[in-house]
């Protein structure tokens, strides 16, 4: 059963291909090492679907610079903390920034039991990935227009994360665990919610009602009721003025906020009508 991530943290994994995995025999002072690529820059994955409510992600090159500096990642076997291959404030774990992404080298200490299943079943083929637990500090968000499989002409968004705060890196046995409906769901959840951008969050209402909660109080639904008029209305309804005036800016942002609301309980109002 797929675990719920930390608030706020995002995974994502490569295969052992895509990582370059390889391990080094054991030296005569130390046991074998672990080396490969958690991360590749510049290179464009789609989380869901980009032509409706997900998107295309890049990280750029230099994202994990800072937390490379500061931070103490450990590495695991399959997001497990009880299985805790290598860390970096123990000197076993080494993260660097080469120009191809996020590069790892890890030693591997065989007297512990799960790290020689680890050993063995990389070199077996069993565990098939790699995967990094991280946070978002910085990204910036783009549209562009795509083309699909038809030839038909899609707006798509394209986030690029800057800076990121490492968690964790994993030996994974399911490299695309992403893929499956829950891991879609939680990866775009957590990046919309991070941007706190209501229109974004808005115009996917289309296709996932639900996401109507990530704007607070917006309920997810609306009385089976609702009709095309109401949802008419709704849309067309003024923002109503707080007693006290705030400043221009303020009140720019207030008023795009409640509309993008107000657009956000029409359309799960329609959704829900419509499937009536």
């Amino acid at each position: 059963m797929l675990r719920s991530l930390p608030a706020g943290e995002e995974r994502r994994s490569l295969t052992l291909s895509d990582a370059s995995v390889s391990i080094a025999p054991a030296g005569e002072a130390s046991g074998p090492r672990f080396g490969g690529h958690a991360a590749v820059f510049n290179s464009r994955t789609a989380i869901g679907n980009p032509q409706t409510v997900g998107f295309f992600e890049e990280i750029a090159p230099g994202a994990f610079s800072k937390t490379i500096a500061e931070g103490d990642a450990r590495m695991l076997v399959d997001h497990d903390s009880a299985h805790v291959v290598s860390r970096v404030s123990a000197g076993t774990l080494r993260l660097s920034q080469d120009q191809r992404g996020l590069a790892v080298e890890s030693a591997l200490d065989t007297n512990l039991s799960y790290v020689n299943d680890l050993v063995a079943n990389l070199r077996n083929g069993n565990v098939t990935g790699m995967s990094f637990g991280f946070q978002v500090v910085k990204d910036e968000w783009s549209s562009e227009e795509a083309r699909g499989a038809d030839g038909t002409a899609h707006e798509v968004e394209v986030r690029v994360i800057r800076e990121a705060k490492l968690v964790e890196v994993s030996a994974v046995t399911f490299p695309a665990y992403e893929a499956t409906d829950a891991g879609i769901r939680e990866s775009i959840d957590t990046a919309l919610r991070h941007r706190g951008d209501p229109e974004a969050i808005a115009r996917r209402t289309k296709f996932r009602p639900e996401l109507a909660e990530l704007l607070g109080d917006v309920p997810a639904t609306e009385p089976a009721e609702t009709t095309r008029d109401d949802v008419d209305t709704l849309e067309e309804a003024p923002v109503e003025a707080e007693d006290t005036e705030p400043a221009a800016s303020t009140r720019d942002f207030e008023a795009e906020l409640q509309a993008a609301k107000a657009k956000a309980r029409a359309i799960a109002a329609l959704a829900k009508a419509l499937a009536a």
